[in-house]
């Protein structure tokens, strides 16, 4: 008899829980990557669609932190422009490439469309991107790079990477006529080219640069000059890219 008494309220209590939970207080409580915001349940629904309404709409999908606040584990920081938009339909103008990055993650898609048609969303995604989509391999020859740097960093503050870049299928030919002349490893060259684009190779070594930065490395390049010489200057399609690694 005493058993059966103590397991009655405790059936009670988590009935009460769960019906509790099913139903969300008009006002909620987030913890975003350790950033907290209070907000209302209607403006996180505001675009039904999209992956933060979805998060809120029927039995909760999220956990809770110790003070019992949903837990959304996302850079906190850019929260705020994703809650100022859905507010007030302020598209934000600071850290546009962080804010889009999220407004994807949560599928906003009108706060997609608006950051994609700013000048720093625009430039990389249909300028930039399109252009690098038309250079073959691009993005296997930067981890190429990046893996010939590495292999020789061992006992050294240095290492450097030789790239050859060729624009057209003319200078493709006489790349490899200058390659052959080479006193290196030809494995070693990592080639970029050619490719049917406006931009120019000073245009490419910098988005070569830029996208090895982007991953954390410390790169300078320059053209790079034969030690013997040969028809071609070596500098009209040769460049060492130098990691520094410490």
């Amino acid at each position: 008899m005493s058993i059966a008494s103590e397991h009655k309220p405790l059936g009670k209590q988590v009935t009460s829980s769960l019906h509790t939970v099913s139903k969300l207080s008009p006002i909620v409580e987030l913890n975003v990557g350790g950033e907290m915001y209070t907000t209302t349940l209607s403006t996180l629904k505001k675009h039904p669609g999209s992956k933060l309404a979805e998060m809120f709409t029927g039995q909760p999908k999220l956990r809770t932190d110790s003070e019992g606040r949903f837990f959304i584990d996302r850079p906190g920081t850019y929260f705020k422009y994703i809650l100022e938009y859905l507010r007030s339909n302020q598209v934000p103008t600071q850290c546009i490439q962080d804010v889009y990055r999220e407004a994807l993650f949560y599928d906003i898609e009108p706060l997609i469309k608006q950051l994609e048609d700013s000048p720093q969303i625009f430039g990389e995604l249909v300028a930039r991107k399109q252009f690098l989509a038309r250079v073959p391999s691009y993005s296997e020859n930067i981890e190429l790079m990046i893996r010939i740097a590495r292999a020789e960093a061992v006992a050294s503050r240095r290492s450097s990477v030789i790239v050859c870049v060729v624009r057209t299928e003319e200078d493709a030919a006489r790349c490899q006529d200058a390659l052959n002349s080479l006193d290196m490893d030809k494995k070693s060259v990592v080639k970029f080219g050619p490719w049917k684009a406006a931009p120019s190779i000073s245009d490419l070594l910098d988005c070569i640069q830029m996208d090895v930065e982007a991953k954390g490395y410390k790169i300078s390049f320059q053209p790079h000059i034969a030690e013997k010489g040969f028809r071609f200057k070596s500098h009209d399609f040769f460049y060492k890219f130098l990691f520094t690694w410490w």
